[in-house]
């Protein structure tokens, strides 16, 4: 059983009250949770991994309440959503893919009605790597007004032995959106993607 002791977390919660244009009726909200955590798998080369993702299912409904609390505790008013992870140098972007199942399904859980895919990003990072965590609307993937990102970083790591795993919840969708295609009102939430 493979052990991902927690080094560091961290919450970043944004408030978007202006994008140009007129000021919106209540501002963007959106919210990025992250964990800094030692990468069992760091230095060598392991054939079995899709066992250690149990291990991480803690972690995931952990940071999936932190970003519940930072977005104000509404579940209703929680639309949009996303994951990511930067791997350090010492392991794999696969190491990063450990998080699909637990950081995605931990916030669809939670959610309740959550139907679309959670949008994801992995990629190999030192210490200050920045990654722009995709979001996207959680009962409908063709919801253009939540295509969007919020970008995470650690100053501090992740150390070549650690991984940095990402979870990102948004309220709305971006600020003025005028590029057409399924609004939010139109959703029937049935196949995760209308």
């Amino acid at each position: 059983m493979p052990e991902f002791t927690i080094r560091k977390i961290s919450v970043i919660a944004e408030e978007i009250h202006h994008d140009g244009g007129p000021a919106p009726a209540q501002p963007r909200r959106r919210a990025a949770a992250l964990a800094v955590v030692r990468n069992p798998f760091a230095g060598r080369y392991a054939e079995e991994l899709q066992g250690a993702m149990d291990d991480l299912k803690p972690l995931g409904r952990l940071l999936t309440e932190r970003l519940i609390a930072a977005l104000g505790g509404d579940l209703a008013a929680i639309d949009g959503y996303g994951k990511g992870a930067i791997v350090g140098t010492a392991g794999e972007l696969e190491h990063g893919a450990l998080w699909h199942v637990p950081g995605g399904y931990a916030m669809r859980e939670r959610l309740g009605a959550s139907k679309a895919i959670v949008p994801s990003a992995m990629k190999l990072g030192g210490f200050g790597a920045s990654l722009d965590v995709p979001l996207g609307h959680a009962n409908a993937a063709y919801v253009r007004s939540h295509f969007d990102a919020i970008t995470v970083c650690d100053p501090e790591g992740p150390r070549p032995d650690e991984i940095l795993f990402a979870l990102a919840m948004s309220i709305g969708g971006r600020i003025h959106s005028r590029m057409g295609g399924l609004e939010v009102g139109q959703v029937k939430g049935e196949d995760g993607l209308r």
